[in-house]
């Protein structure tokens, strides 16, 4: 089947997670004999910042890392219609501009012979209702959505014909233990700063703790202002800037313990929605701590998989634990990394997105076989 995704970004993974989970999946889909194809916008916002951060070797360097995937830019005056028609079936992002997704939706309800979904991985249906509420979607077969609670937002405002829960996951061919790597450095977090969205649960849960227990610990991100720089070195965090996510599994190699801080509209509008940093990072077995949030949907065994910290004090408390017994963080990292490999890898997703496409009536979909 010939695969088409349209993308924000699939070249750049600066400040753009979604970009981790559709390499996993895309690369999946052609070790399973498929063509997948990314499209995305020349002067997309990632991709733009990518290019004035790490400059344009790392264009190159995607090409050297993930050398199955194919992906091209369009601007203005690109023939979207002539793409689609090559096509079995289109997946459309949902930072995709609303007047392309409308475009793509006309040629589908013009005869396109191509199944047609709508990928969601944002808190904007929370957050920006009347920005979704806009999008043209009744030409669109599917709506995914990578959580219980956000497909529940969809289904209650009648976007979109049906809604299928979508998680993201671990591209467990890059995510995966280094056993080799001998670990130095007590604690690693990688994550971006942001627009405040979270900017308080990073003091309480990485920076105070680190800072209490004197830990040696680096910080990987981009999007970090002035008063957060500081607040990291006030804490003698040091800041290692941004990295690239196919360097994240070593990164993580190198270190005894990470920590998982989700932002706050997901906290308090979309349980049940975990980063996917989380599934990564159980991926290359890790001890992971994590801030509050609800797993109303059972992803993980919260206590086996990785420990709740409830307040800043907790963190600290966990933090200290385990690294001081050596036998309990293996069991974390083990008991991880077995949750990751046993439900939460891109292979169990493109099997879930097989089966959306043979509910939607999709024939050939329903031949693929699944992943043991």
């Amino acid at each position: 089947m010939r695969f088409l995704f349209y993308t924000h970004s699939l070249v750049s993974d600066w400040n753009h997670g979604n970009a981790h989970f559709l390499r996993g999946i895309m690369r999946d889909l052609v070790a399973r004999g498929h063509e997948a194809l990314a499209l995305e916008p020349e002067d997309g916002w990632s991709r733009a910042n990518l290019l004035a951060d790490r400059g344009p070797e790392a264009v190159t360097r995607f090409a050297t890392d993930f050398p199955e995937l194919r992906a091209e830019t369009y601007g203005a005056g690109f023939e979207h219609e002539a793409r689609l028609a090559e096509a079995d079936v289109v997946v459309v992002h949902e930072w995709t501009e609303p007047a392309l997704v409308a475009r793509i939706g006309r040629a589908r309800a013009a005869g396109g012979r191509f199944a047609l979904l709508f990928h969601d991985t944002h808190h904007r249906a929370a957050s920006a209702a009347d920005e979704i509420s806009a999008l043209r979607l009744d030409a669109y077969d599917a709506v995914l959505a990578f959580g219980e609670t956000l497909s529940e937002r969809y289904r209650a405002a009648g976007w979109g014909r049906r809604v299928f829960t979508w998680h993201e996951a671990a591209d467990d061919r890059l995510f995966r233990p280094h056993p080799e790597i001998a670990r130095g450095e007590d604690l690693v977090w990688i994550g971006n700063w942001g627009d405040d969205e979270r900017s308080a649960e990073l003091m309480a849960f990485l920076v105070e703790p680190v800072r209490a227990l004197g830990l040696a610990a680096t910080v990987h991100g981009v999007r970090y202002p002035d008063h957060a720089r500081a607040a990291l070195d006030a804490a003698g965090i040091r800041y290692g800037g941004s990295i690239a996510n196919a360097d994240a599994p070593l990164a993580f190699a190198r270190h005894h313990v990470t920590v998982h801080v989700p932002r706050r509209p997901y906290v308090e509008a979309l349980p049940g929605i975990p980063t996917i940093r989380m599934f990564e990072a159980l991926a290359c077995g890790i001890p992971l701590v994590s801030a509050p949030w609800d797993d109303a949907e059972g992803l993980f065994r919260p206590g086996r998989d990785f420990l709740f910290a409830r307040d800043g004090a907790e963190m600290t408390a966990h933090l200290r634990s385990v690294l001081a017994d050596p036998a309990r963080a293996g069991d974390l990292a083990r008991s991880g990394l077995e949750t990751v490999l046993s439900r939460h890898t891109c292979r169990h997703r493109v099997d879930e997105l097989f089966a959306v496409l043979a509910a939607c009536g999709v024939r050939s979909a329903a031949l693929e076989e699944v992943t043991p």
